[in-house]
């Protein structure tokens, strides 16, 4: 078994021993999810619920099952749920914004992200997903200085790393666009996407 199937195995013994125990089947349906079993997960995802009504992070895990899914707006709904139960979850708020963005709800998109980072100002995740939805829509260097405040919030993030070298190519700066993909590679060797633009 691996890591995950593991983990997965110990969360089913704790649930099964504990049947009141959210905690568990909160944890049993993230480590369902990471398997592809997303049925599963959120059977998982909605007993934690049933067992604790209020209890926000399940309902931000199922939104993310959710929109595994493809089913955009049940995911909507259950980050909703969850910012009702915690309004200042910028977690709720960036993967709110990640279905906005999908759905082409760009300007909805960027409040969320933006009120993520309000609530948590040192947010990667965010700041990248911001960096994305700016290139979307045009806006180069918004989309820059996203990626680059993903680097600074977290030093051993690649993906910004990427994103920002892609933009540096495409606007014709490769010696930048190089750099980029190098530190994307030093901080994640087998980051086949940044291998293959460095090329």
């Amino acid at each position: 078994l691996g890591r995950v199937e593991k983990a997965s195995k110990a969360f089913r013994i704790a649930t099964d021993l504990k049947p009141n125990f959210a905690d568990g089947y909160n944890n049993l349906g993230i480590t369902l999810r990471d398997q592809g079993k997303l049925e599963e997960a959120l059977e998982a995802y909605k007993k934690a619920i049933f067992i604790r009504p209020n209890f926000a992070q399940a309902y931000n895990n199922m939104g993310v099952a959710l929109k595994d899914q493809g089913k955009l707006e049940d995911a909507l709904k259950a980050y909703k749920e969850a910012l009702e139960i915690k309004p200042e979850y910028a977690n709720a708020f960036n993967n709110m914004g990640n279905v906005l963005r999908q759905q082409d709800k760009l300007e909805d998109s960027l409040k969320a992200y933006k009120k993520a980072l309000e609530i948590k100002p040192d947010y990667p995740n965010a700041y990248n997903n911001m960096g994305i939805l700016l290139k979307e829509t045009g806006n180069l260097e918004g989309a820059i200085e996203s990626y680059r405040k993903a680097c600074e919030a977290d030093t051993q993030y690649a993906a910004p790393y990427l994103n920002m070298g892609n933009i540096q190519k495409n606007n014709g700066d490769f010696h930048a666009a190089m750099e980029s993909y190098r530190k994307a590679i030093a901080i994640q060797p087998d980051f086949a996407e940044a291998h293959n633009n460095m090329g």
